[in-house]
């Protein structure tokens, strides 16, 4: 068990590295009726007003601190979050909409969010707090596109193994507002966004879509990213043909970074799983692990990426106990009708390969879990197995194997024991997988 405590231990040092408490405050600071914020001095005069708006599951908590800092000098403001994400706020209006796929929240959020954006003049400025979820929580789609529609391929993308970088491109090409557009509710004003980072890279034009940033992708790009996971014959006709008048110069793209929009916006990474990973390494020093990070921008399948990694950690010949750390975010193809997640998933898939290698030498322990506190549709964060684990399995027959190949991890570890339960962490930095060799 004390394994299993340092893992969790390990993994909640990394959480709260980056939360919006401990980031923020370094970016913006008003003091003496001036205005520092990433970098910059501003002088703030009666004819500025200062907006904030927000998406993402680190946006209440983005907002709750920026309140904290600015006060009464929030002229306006919206941001919309998770449900059960909220927090309380005093000068910016929220609400909560659903992840991962849309929902008719998602769309009011956008309205809301753009009648914050047109007060805007060029006098003023913006501050937009971005956090993973924000590809779902704000959401305006063509009149030619239902919401159903939307979220049946929101589904379909998640269901297919793509990346988080190729649903996003897919996303952005069919949005109103994705890929830059955002900007176009406030064109002359001063826009800063603070971004906490959920991809691998920390890339702007993929974080929350890129709402506020430039994008290099096209509507050739969103088709070919259909065709690769051969969803062309599945999708909505309404997306399938809005994306193929796009690629014919019918529809405008997404925003260029040769527009002038773009001289008007700084987009600054403010949170990221690196932050996190720097934190667990001292946090499993701390507690007496020799302790490095294995890979640091994981992605691909989360079953092939576990197999590995409980490779690794039988091939490891260094000093013990160690902690080989790894943050990133996985994929999962899901066949089956079951309830899991990625980290669930990589668990699971860990769990597999622990009992078929049948080597009990070392003591592993392996801890996969999201940064944000919910790990798919499920109410985990992800889930933790071990030697310990094996014995059970063998003792009560759980058959693990027919609960991965259903894709159904939820409810094997609600059986078997280990997951792990923090609720909304107000953050969200990818994921983060922890082995422990004792």
């Amino acid at each position: 068990m004390k394994a299993e405590n340092d893992a969790i231990m390990i993994y909640k040092a990394a959480v709260a590295a980056v939360q919006p408490v401990r980031l923020l405050p370094k970016y913006i600071q008003f003091r003496e009726n001036c205005l520092y914020i990433a970098g910059m001095h501003i002088e703030m005069n009666n004819q500025q007003k200062i907006y904030v708006i927000g998406s993402g599951k680190a946006a209440a908590a983005m907002a709750q601190v920026t309140e904290n800092i600015l006060g009464k000098y929030i002229r306006g403001g919206f941001i919309v979050t998770k449900y059960k994400h909220a927090l309380p706020l005093q000068h910016i209006s929220y609400m909560e909409a659903a992840h991962p796929v849309p929902d008719k929240n998602s769309l009011l959020a956008s309205e809301r969010t753009k009648s914050i954006l047109q007060k805007a003049t060029e006098k003023d400025i913006i501050i937009c707090l971005l956090s993973g979820g924000a590809s779902s929580l704000l959401e305006s789609i063509p009149e030619s596109i239902s919401l159903h529609d939307m979220q049946q391929l929101s589904q379909q993308l998640l269901n297919s193994g793509a990346s988080i970088a190729e649903m996003n491109i897919v996303r952005k090409h069919i949005s109103t507002i994705k890929g830059g557009q955002l900007l176009k509710y406030a064109p002359t004003s001063k826009w800063i966004s603070l971004i906490i980072s959920d991809v691998p890279g920390n890339n702007p034009e993929m974080i929350a879509s890129g709402l506020t940033a430039g994008d290099v992708s096209t509507f050739k790009d969103a088709i070919q990213i259909i065709n690769r996971y051969q969803l062309y014959d599945k999708i909505p006709h309404s997306v399938s043909n809005y994306l193929e008048n796009g690629s014919k110069g019918l529809i405008p793209e997404t925003i260029k970074y040769d527009d002038a929009i773009l001289k008007n916006v700084q987009n600054i990474i403010i949170g990221s799983n690196t932050i996190a990973l720097q934190v667990a390494i001292s946090k499993g020093k701390e507690l007496g692990y020799h302790t490095i990070i294995h890979e640091n921008s994981l992605q691909g399948d989360a079953a092939i990426a576990a197999k590995d990694f409980i490779s690794t950690c039988y091939e490891y010949s260094g000093p013990l106990p160690a902690c080989l750390l790894m943050g990133g975010e996985t994929t999962v193809r899901v066949t089956g009708k079951g309830k899991g997640g990625r980290n669930q998933h990589f668990a699971l898939a860990a769990l597999l390969e622990m009992m078929k290698s049948n080597c009990l030498e070392k003591n592993i322990t392996i801890l996969s879990a999201g940064t944000d506190g919910t790990d798919g549709p499920t109410d985990a964060a992800g889930a933790i197995v071990d030697n310990y684990t094996i014995e059970d399995v063998i003792k009560y027959n759980y058959e693990p194997r027919q609960y991965f190949d259903n894709n159904d991890s939820y409810q094997f570890f609600q059986q078997a024991g280990g997951l792990i339960s923090t609720g909304a962490t107000q953050t969200n930095v990818m994921d983060i997988m922890i082995a422990l060799i004792r």
